[in-house]
């Protein structure tokens, strides 16, 4: 019972998360028509998407208020930047394959190189600055940095949309038909263009009102989902008017880095496989290299600079300096192990799909087993460690 109420109320806000996703999807298409292929993706998609992170991050910090928060943030984003670059390329190849849409997702080398050298720049720096017996709102503010230089060159290089290109895509947008469920049923399912839109078409201003409460019931649901993890890492922890459970009594880390990632990575996901149905391939991958860039600078930096500023430096301990090492080598081992695969070849087929799912399968077991203080795994944990501080010389 004592993981039973946790582990049901991250599913719950899964669904949530799910649904209120459609919003997203639909308000962030609309705003963001204007944008060349590729730049939409890794910009308005993927700053949308990632909403969930940042909430999360956010919420860890500020609830928790200790170690262990800034440790769950990091848990959450590293752990949705692997999640990211591992299911989501597989969910959207498989979803097209099923589907009978292709069997092979050709992809732009450009936006690949583009968006992924920018991700493992930003992953180096994200090695080099979390690291240390402390951290405070410079920190932050480095990680905010990199981001806004990033975000400052996409819109800087982005291709100019012509005029006739521009109509044919607002045409295209405010002329989608959506079944009109009664409102009741709306609300009951959490389908928040009805309940925004009604039977009205998107314009900028709805758009924007759907974006924004999508982006505030995410919010909300992102709380719950903290505190969940919170219980679910617990020894002993309390419901009030209902009791007292025992947890599984391991760090935040690891529940955050499985669960609240996978949870806040949603909107990503169901982004990513939209763009991908309508042939948008190039959006579909760049919403996630863009969403991984967002993650690890924006939705990390931005708690961190906040709460610091607020609260003052966050000490840290030998144990979560070591972990959150390893964790953030492995995204940047993986990210790289990615990249091959979708620079070797800018067509994704099947095989890719099940070897990046292979990847994460083996992620997951390193998680576990560092959870379960397995020995072999132990060794990875500390061969990684070695490679942390070698990048660390250079800092």
């Amino acid at each position: 019972m004592g993981i039973i109420i946790p582990l049901f109320l991250v599913i719950l806000c899964c669904v949530i998360i799910w649904r209120a996703s459609d919003g997203f999807a639909i308000a962030s298409d609309f705003i963001g028509r204007n944008l060349s292929d590729g730049v939409r993706g890794a910009t308005i998609n993927a700053i949308g998407s990632s909403m969930p992170e940042l909430f999360t991050s956010l919420f860890f910090l500020f609830y928790l208020k200790d170690v262990d928060g800034f440790s769950g943030g990091v848990g959450t984003t590293a752990g949705s930047a692997i999640f990211n670059s591992m299911i989501i390329p597989a969910a959207v190849i498989l979803v097209v394959v099923i589907m009978g849409i292709t069997r092979v997702i050709k992809i732009s080398r450009k936006v690949i190189r583009r968006d992924g050298y920018a991700l493992i720049i930003a992953e180096v720096i994200f090695i080099m600055v979390i690291s240390g017996s402390s951290m405070n709102w410079g920190h932050g503010l480095i990680l905010m940095i990199i981001y806004f230089i990033y975000l400052a060159y996409m819109l800087y290089a982005m291709e100019k949309t012509g005029e006739l290109e521009k109509q044919q895509r607002h045409k295209e947008l405010t002329g989608i038909e959506y079944k009109h469920h009664p409102i009741a049923l709306a609300l009951l399912t959490f389908d928040l263009r009805r309940v925004i839109l009604g039977e009205k078409k998107i314009n900028d201003v709805n758009a924007w009102w759907l974006l924004i409460i999508s982006t505030s019931s995410i919010a909300f649901v992102c709380f719950v989902l903290v505190q969940a993890c919170e219980w679910l890492g617990s020894d002993i922890y309390t419901i009030p008017f209902v009791g007292t459970f025992k947890g599984l009594d391991i760090p935040i880390l690891f529940v955050a880095v499985i669960l609240a990632a996978a949870a806040s990575s949603v909107p990503d996901t169901i982004i990513s496989m939209k763009d991908a149905q309508k042939g948008n391939y190039d959006d579909a991958i760049s919403n996630v290299l863009g969403s991984n860039i967002f993650d690890i600078c924006f939705a990390m930096g931005f708690p961190l600079f906040l709460f610091t500023l607020m609260h003052g430096p966050i000490l840290m301990h030998e144990e979560i300096i070591a972990l959150s090492g390893e964790l953030r080598m492995l995204l940047l081992i993986l990210t790289v192990l990615a990249l091959a695969i979708y620079i070797y070849s800018n067509r994704i087929r099947l095989i890719h799909a099940i070897l990046l799912l292979a990847l994460y399968g083996v992620f997951s077991l390193f998680v576990v087993g560092r959870s379960l203080n397995n020995e072999f795994v132990g060794d990875v944990g500390e061969v990684l460690q070695y490679m942390v501080s070698f990048l660390n010389i250079f800092n």
